[in-house]
């Protein structure tokens, strides 16, 4: 019987295991859809939810700020309507480890006037509270190829 209930364990706990990975991953998925659906229209409800309040944040021309310095950017540029971006991810990576969880992808930046621009971005996740939050943050200009 002791090797029954062992060798169910065995199987089971994989299984347990993946499937919260599986969900994490959905999860992030989800949010990070909101949050470029968001970013794209200055949306600073979006802006606050995903950004952890301990956030370290790298920008692509090499300047490092935290969530306020940002908050205030998406501040004042909601005030400026002419430069709306529509922004999607492609070739999304999810590594989850725990309650930590890494996101990387291309970011494509799109705009009405017909520019186009992508990154490479990653992120560091922290589930807190029940929620996923970005705590750190690179995003790079990619080559043009």
């Amino acid at each position: 019987m002791k090797r029954f209930i062992v060798i169910l364990l065995l199987v089971a706990i994989p299984q347990f295991v993946q499937s919260q990975d599986e969900q994490a991953k959905k999860e992030l998925t989800r949010l990070l859809d909101d949050f470029l659906e968001g970013a794209g229209k200055n949306d600073l409800e979006i802006h606050d939810r995903f950004w952890a309040e301990d956030l370290i944040y790298t920008s692509s021309s090499g300047e490092r700020f935290g969530k306020e310095q940002l908050m205030n950017g998406v501040r004042n540029a909601e005030e400026d309507s002419g430069n709306s971006m529509v922004w999607s991810a492609e070739d999304v990576q999810i590594n989850i480890y725990d309650d930590t969880a890494i996101v990387a992808f291309r970011l494509v930046g799109e705009a009405y006037a017909g520019e186009k621009n992508t990154y490479l971005n990653s992120g560091t996740f922290v589930k807190r509270n029940g929620q996923w939050e970005a705590v750190n943050w690179q995003a790079t200009k990619e080559r043009a190829k």
